[in-house]
């Protein structure tokens, strides 16, 4: 791989991942609008946005062969309820100003990750890598003793990218056209909802000459650029690389949700952040050493 090649990766790379690590910035302009209100604009205007790219790109024949194959449909559809579970859920924290808890559950996805392809895809672990999940087990027991709580939405955002993650992997398609299906599967649902919430008066979609309409029609876009970015990151790059750029994301809003948004950060969850960093730092040697002995 040549240092170009390699350069350009990086740049990519770091353009998904800041444009991620600014989605909490960028959605609370729309505090005044519910989860799922965003939620479905996000899909329907990010289903339109990757139309047209598709189209100028003349790459609808990827989407046709797609359709020929039920297996790949099935698990893409999965994948895109989780996904969109995901987003809700991320933007259900915002809403209820625990984004330093979403954060917390991004920061467990690559270890999610891990735990689901010893689980599922039969992998076998280090010790590194036991002791990285054995810290984060360990970070969810201090959440339980020390607040009294479970951190579910910190889990539940971890399991369903995790999850999604998974399935994703196993079904050969790019971003852009899989991010089509993805929306085309949570379009019916967005649609049906839309519908309901208009009989009662409510109309989740609208065209009125505003910012929030602006924002909304721009939410499409956010959701697609950045995935976009990190397909020609991941066609530039080595995993081991991928991988240390992935906590760009998870800090950038832990960082946004302290100084920016005033949240408060018990000790107790300091110590889990903690325990969660340490897991993460063991985890990333590990894999730098996986991919210097393969390289």
């Amino acid at each position: 791989m040549s240092p170009k090649s390699q350069g350009a990766g990086i740049a990519y790379g770091l353009l998904a991942y800041v444009i991620w690590g600014c989605f909490p910035i960028y959605f609370r302009q729309l505090a005044d609008i519910s989860p799922m209100d965003i939620l479905s604009n996000r899909t329907a205007w990010a289903f339109v946005f990757v139309t047209l790219l598709l189209t100028l790109r003349r790459r609808w024949d990827k989407i046709r062969a797609m359709f020929r194959m039920p297996s790949h449909l099935i698990r893409l559809s999965v994948a895109a309820l989780l996904l969109g579970s995901n987003w809700l859920g991320f933007l259900w924290a915002l809403d209820q100003h625990q984004l330093v808890a979403a954060s917390l559950g991004y920061f467990l996805t690559p270890l999610v990750n891990v735990l689901l392809g010893l689980l599922v895809l039969k992998e076998k672990l280090n010790r590194q890598e036991w002791l990285a999940i054995a810290l984060a087990g360990v970070a969810i027991g201090n959440e339980l003793v020390a607040l009294g709580t479970l951190p579910w939405i910190s889990l539940f955002l971890a399991a369903t990218f995790g999850t999604y993650g998974l399935l994703r992997k196993q079904v050969p398609i790019d971003a852009i056209s899989g991010l089509w299906l993805e929306t085309l599967a949570m379009l019916p649902i967005c649609l049906i909802y839309a519908v309901w919430q208009a009989e009662h008066g409510h109309f989740v979609f609208t065209v009125a000459a505003n910012t929030t309409t602006v924002l909304l029609i721009g939410s499409g876009i956010m959701t697609a650029l950045p995935l976009m970015a990190f397909a020609a990151a991941t066609q530039r790059l080595d995993l081991a690389m991928v991988g240390m750029l992935m906590y760009i994301n998870p800090t950038m809003q832990f960082v946004t949700a302290i100084v920016l948004f005033d949240e408060p950060l018990q000790p107790a969850r300091l110590v889990s952040f903690a325990l969660i960093w340490l897991g993460l730092l063991i985890f990333s040697a590990s894999a730098w050493q996986k991919y210097r002995k393969y390289a």
